[in-house]
């Protein structure tokens, strides 16, 4: 943990010790992501307005303590985005699939 906890901006920092997660940009798209304290589907793409999209799995090979995971979740999007979505596990975040639906459902039953 003091390895990711070097590695984070101050920014980063702060946002970890308030919520347990810290956000990154990715380098190829400029999008947002948020990386949670864990290891397995702990990865949020976040929309424009901060909103999850999508839950991502990416882990590097082996046994690894969650603060190096999670280090290397952050590197693997600030440097290599592309490559790290080519391997990620990927799930549609219900929230955002139900707010959809709502929408729709509002959307087609006007009167």
């Amino acid at each position: 943990m003091q390895l990711l906890t070097r590695n984070l901006s101050l920014a980063q920092r702060k946002q970890y010790a308030m919520h347990g997660y810290f956000d990154v940009t990715g380098s190829d798209t400029g999008k947002r992501y948020r990386i949670r304290h864990g290891c397995l589907m702990n990865v949020e793409q976040l929309d424009p307005k901060g909103r999850r999209i999508q839950l991502l799995c990416f882990t590097p090979i082996g046994r690894l303590p969650v603060g190096d995971i999670m280090l290397a979740q952050k590197i693997a999007l600030e440097l290599f985005e592309s490559d790290a979505l080519r391997v990620a596990n990927r799930t549609p975040v219900w929230d955002a699939i139900l707010a959809e639906e709502m929408r729709i459902a509002r959307r087609s039953h006007r009167w």
